[in-house]
């Protein structure tokens, strides 16, 4: 773990670092309470003869390391070669044709930068991906890594002529969506795999094989969503109700749900917030367990949606609820944890974080002793994002080759927070199918069911 911070902690200031030779590279240390010239250059992973070197008045017979003096790190390239815009591999080994029997060169083309919040989250993402990489060494998996900063306005064209890049096996980006032309030709030209982490529009996935999609089209997500919906429900009444929200986008899944229905011949409800007591009530049935779908996903909505729903469980105690929402209610579980259980809610999601499962505390925990900081407070957690995404892509690769597919069943894997099962596209490149529903029960437990 110590090995691995001597090249995560240059990921924080990989913005600066582009046109300076990496072996050259400092990183500034503020020395806390009880902290050592020997253990500062131990968690480092450096000698403490190169740290003196690059703080010259640690040389002073007299110099006192004090609590607050910021000093400068060192960050040691693997070769005096290195090149400007990368970091050092993490490992590395053979030289053979064969991915599966030498290391695997794996690059990152990423906004890797600290000016806005999609830098931030992409330097989250990678020090997932250097996590994965020192995970994988236990097995036997040997990574070099190199890195890019491609922020929104960046040359990609000058990045993709590096012999590096053109050397790589795995590319892992972009995450904008404007840089997937230029990248979906230079993956086709270079036989290099593309995981293309965010962006969902690459519509190249539909004819480059080289493609990894990991996230799926809006379009294409309503409708799969709106597909299990119906199914995972086969035997529940629906309530679609309108919440008068202009702003919504909402209202293709539940037109998309409604169809799926009435193609089954399956009886449904509509009603509003708006109506009145009875006419609310009304729209559920006593014979079979009801579901209610809002077509929207605003906090508002779903607050009075608990409160209409309240009513009915207060009058008719006997009438079976569940709702099912959306990814955006994601943010609201903590806060309405309570009503999540009571109306064991369903959330559709490509992703879900238990924070409080000891997997995850695990990583959280190596993380902070890692970067000395939290992980963003977001969803996804990009840490994890990228952990998740690079461990099942190098077990791949290791294991399968060039050849690898992504299809479920390839490997164990067991996801900290994305599960991943792709699929080809007629005569294409793969896109991610896995999907979760995940289930607030009434007896204060979740359980994610993969569908």
């Amino acid at each position: 773990m110590k090995r691995l911070s001597r090249y995560v902690w240059l990921l924080a200031f990989l913005f600066v670092a582009m046109g300076v030779a990496a072996q050259q590279l400092t990183v500034s240390h503020k020395v806390k309470k009880k902290e050592t010239i020997y253990g500062i250059a131990r968690d480092y992973g450096i000698t403490i003869e190169q740290l003196m070197q690059a703080n010259p008045g640690m040389e002073s017979p007299d110099y006192q390391l004090k609590k607050g003096t910021i000093i400068q790190i060192p960050v040691i390239a693997s070769g005096p070669q290195a090149d400007a815009g990368s970091v050092a591999p993490v490992t590395s080994s053979g030289t053979a044709d064969d991915v599966r029997s030498r290391s695997i060169r794996l690059g990152v083309m990423l906004p890797l930068h600290q000016s806005n919040n999609d830098g931030k989250r992409m330097v989250e993402y990678y020090r997932g991906v250097l996590m994965a990489c020192d995970s994988v060494k236990k097995e036997g998996i040997s990574v070099d890594v190199y890195a890019w900063n491609l922020p929104e306005n960046g040359n990609v064209k000058a990045l993709l002529d590096l012999p590096e890049a053109r050397n790589c096996d795995m590319v892992i980006g972009p995450f904008y969506s404007k840089y997937m032309s230029v990248m979906s030709a230079f993956a086709d030209d270079h036989d290099v795999l593309l995981v293309v982490p965010f962006s969902i529009h690459a519509p190249e996935v539909y004819s480059n094989r080289n493609i990894f999609q990991i996230y799926q089209t809006p379009n294409d997500l309503t409708e799969s969503t709106a597909r299990r919906c119906a199914e995972w429900f086969k035997d529940s009444h629906m309530i679609v109700v309108d919440c008068a929200d202009s702003t919504s986008t909402k209202g293709a899944f539940t037109a998309m749900l409604r169809r799926q229905l009435e193609v089954a011949d399956r009886r449904y409800s509509l009603t509003s917030l708006k109506s009145s007591d009875a006419n609310f009530a009304a729209a559920f049935v006593k014979d079979q367990p009801n579901v209610v779908v809002l077509n929207s996903a605003r906090s508002r909505d779903l607050l009075a949606a608990f409160g209409r729903l309240s009513a009915i469980k207060a009058s008719q105690p006997e009438v079976q609820i569940s709702m099912f929402g959306y990814t955006e209610w994601l943010a609201y579980a903590q806060q309405q944890a309570g009503n999540f259980h009571k109306y064991g809610v369903y959330v559709p999601s490509p992703f879900y974080t238990n924070l409080l499962s000891p997997q995850t505390e695990a990583f959280q925990r190596r993380y902070r002793a890692c970067f000395r900081q939290e992980m963003l407070p977001s969803l996804p957690r990009f840490a994890l994002s990228g952990f998740d995404h690079a461990l099942f892509f190098l077990r791949g690769l290791h294991k399968y080759g060039k050849a690898f597919d992504g299809a479920g069943g390839r490997f164990g894997y067991q996801p900290i927070q994305t599960p991943l099962k792709f699929e080809r596209v007629g005569n294409g490149g793969l896109q991610n199918r896995s999907y979760m529903f995940i289930h607030y029960k009434p007896d204060h437990t979740i359980e994610t069911i993969n569908y």
